[in-house]
Parts: C-alpha cells; sequence; structure tokens
C-alpha cells in the first residue's frame, strides 16, 4: 500500500466519523450519487476506506462537498499554511444539508409553509420534554 493511499484513507475515515457518516461502502455510494459523484462500486470505496486506492477527482470533490471540506484538505490534509481564513468547526450531516438545499430550491410559499411546520414540531418536542406541572 502507498503512503499516501493510507494517509488518504485515515483523513477520509476520520471526516466520516466527524461528520456522523457511516463508512458503509453501500451506504458511500449512495451519499455519493446525491452530491453528484460519479458512480462507484462498493469494492472501489473498500479500496479508499482501506488504503488501497484513491478516488478520482469527481468523487473526490463530492466526497469533500458531502463531508463540508476542500478537497485539498480530504486528498493531502492540512499543510499548516493558511490562504484565508477557517471555517467555522461546527458541521452537518449530509442528508440534513440535502434537505436545506432543497428547501432553498422551493418557492416561497411552499417554504412558508416548511417554516410553520417546523415551528409546529419544534414547539411539540419543546412542550414534551418539558416536566408536568403539578396541582398544589
Amino acid at each position: 500500500m502507498k503512503t499516501e493511499q493510507l494517509a488518504f484513507s485515515r483523513r477520509l475515515r476520520a471526516a466520516l466519523q466527524q461528520a456522523g457518516v457511516s463508512e458503509s461502502p453501500a451506504e458511500l455510494v449512495k451519499l455519493l450519487a446525491r452530491f453528484d459523484g460519479e458512480p462507484v462500486s462498493q469494492q472501489a470505496i473498500s479500496g479508499w476506506l482501506n488504503g488501497r486506492a484513491m478516488p478520482r477527482q469527481a468523487n473526490l470533490r463530492a466526497l469533500a462537498r458531502m463531508l463540508s471540506m476542500e478537497p485539498q484538505q480530504l486528498q493531502y490534509g492540512d499543510s499548516g499554511r493558511k490562504v484565508r481564513e477557517t471555517r467555522g468547526e461546527w458541521r452537518m450531516n449530509p442528508l440534513d444539508q440535502l434537505a436545506i438545499e432543497a428547501f432553498l430550491r422551493l418557492p416561497t410559499g411552499q417554504r412558508k409553509l416548511v417554516r410553520g411546520l417546523i415551528d409546529e414540531l419544534s414547539r411539540a418536542g419543546r412542550d414534551q420534554s418539558r416536566p408536568a406541572k403539578r396541582g398544589r
């Protein structure tokens, strides 16, 4: 195994874990398709995860989008040299990211409905988590 491939597999596994994404090749095949990656087999993804292979650039970019990081960071790691400001440290689950992107493509009226639904569900969740008031 090449050192570069092993280093990439470590970075990929760490990024997946930090993002809360399964290392399952079957799951990653589905997610790559949703993030505009090229079709790839589960065996190819297993090779990426085990340091036997590197993804093509299109799939590297899709993985980086899915993991909210720069492709160069995923491929080469942190070089220690920063050219621009660092991103915020929070990360979003890739499926939540897709849901937000879909929401942003909705027409204004439908966005208003979705916001109202989220507000109601959030309020109901808060109400259920509060302890019941006891009578005196």
